[in-house]
């Protein structure tokens, strides 16, 4: 459920027409490396297999990178986006694999 909320939130924060988003965003990659580290973390932890956590994650990522070619303002398909995106779900997957072999 919580990993649910995580992608509406994200879909709406993404998609939103660039008229409202702020200026510039320097914290940007950090932004997208936090929201999809939370989005596979979410999702490892409501028990979805790691691998396809981060698999979910990281494709969900792309589809919304190339969704905001279509909300107007924005540009979409920014690799270095797509590259945080899945670091984060990259992270969040193996401190939850490092956790749960710490806790066996």
């Amino acid at each position: 459920m919580l990993a649910a909320i995580a992608a509406l939130a994200i879909a709406l924060g993404s998609l939103m027409p660039g008229s409202e988003m702020p200026g510039r965003l320097p914290w940007d990659k950090a932004s997208h490396f936090l929201g999809y580290a939370g989005l596979a973390g979410l999702a490892g932890l409501a028990g979805v297999r790691l691998p396809l956590a981060f698999a979910a994650s990281l494709l969900y990522g792309i589809a919304i990178e190339y969704a905001q070619l279509l909300a107007p303002g924005r540009s979409g398909g920014d690799w270095g986006d797509i590259l945080a995106n899945g670091l984060g779900a990259a992270a969040a997957v193996l401190l939850l694999k490092a956790w749960r072999r710490l806790m066996a």
